[in-house]
């Protein structure tokens, strides 16, 4: 049976407290492995697409390849990675009001986790750019990805950008709400292909993406990528924190209050 809104609340706000007591180095570690994560999928993207498309021509790879980059979900869930935008629900539900360091430790986490996915991306692209390591052909389909990204206006890059902080932060929702493993790791794939498939312009996927296209000889420069990053985690938040953040914990903490007052009711009766 599904929990119900307030389960997951629950659940969500100790995950929450969880995360802002950590030390630095732990936040920086799992920010870290989460940058390796998108490099994973993006590459498995890659291959996928530049084996399938001369037999079943793009359209159809780009599917099939956009549910091989799931993977990097799937890893994210079970290794317990964390992106930038998986910190907006979980760790505001876990704010203490009445205590102004909480808000600081906030601060510290966003800081922190945006800045160690991006240097992670970094590194391994570097790694993974270099001549001959990937198969021939690969970089030609992480570059037609980046310039379908670099292609899009101001304007749709931005909703773009507000629709996939929002998707990112309902799938913290769901994560948390479930404790089979199988139900968490079909979420986070669906979610993941969903991302690539659309092209829908998160923060850290997308900046990894555009470095990655890049190193491959793209026609754009570091300015479009920095710019971007700006834009896109604007709208990320926007989309994360002003779209399905307070609307969740309204869901989550109108349910328990309900509850308590039927509750009370039926103790009366």
């Amino acid at each position: 049976m599904a929990p119900t809104p307030e389960e997951i609340y629950a659940r969500t706000k100790e995950e929450g407290k969880r995360r802002l007591e950590r030390p630095f180095l732990e936040e920086m570690s799992t920010a870290l492995a989460a940058g390796f994560d998108i490099v994973a999928g993006l590459a498995v993207y890659a291959l996928v697409q530049a084996n399938l498309e001369g037999h079943f021509g793009g359209d159809a790879a780009h599917v099939a390849a956009s549910m091989g980059f799931g993977i990097s979900f799937v890893f994210l869930v079970t290794g317990r990675g964390e992106l930038f935008t998986e910190n907006f629900l979980v760790p505001l539900a876990g704010i203490d009001e009445d205590d102004p360091h909480t808000w600081r430790k906030l601060l510290k986490l966003w800081l922190t986790s945006a800045p160690c996915n991006i240097l992670a991306g970094l590194a391994i692209v570097l790694l993974l750019t270099v001549h001959s390591v990937l198969p021939y052909g690969t970089g030609a389909a992480v570059v037609h990805q980046a310039q379908v990204i670099h292609a899009n206006g101001v304007l749709a890059l931005f909703v773009s950008a507000v629709f996939a902080g929002a998707l990112i932060t309902a799938m913290t929702w769901f994560v948390e709400g479930q404790e089979s493993v199988l139900v968490r790791i079909v979420i986070a794939w669906i979610v993941g292909t969903i991302i690539l498939l659309g092209s829908f312009n998160h923060v850290i996927v997308d900046t990894i993406e555009l470095i990655f296209g890049y190193r491959f000889g793209a026609h754009f420069d570091w300015s479009f990528i920095a710019g971007n990053f700006g834009l896109s985690a604007a709208g990320n938040m926007l989309g994360g924190i002003g779209l399905i953040t307070l609307n969740r914990f309204t869901q989550g903490r109108s349910g328990g209050r309900s509850g308590g007052r039927s509750g009370g009711s039926e103790a009366s009766a």
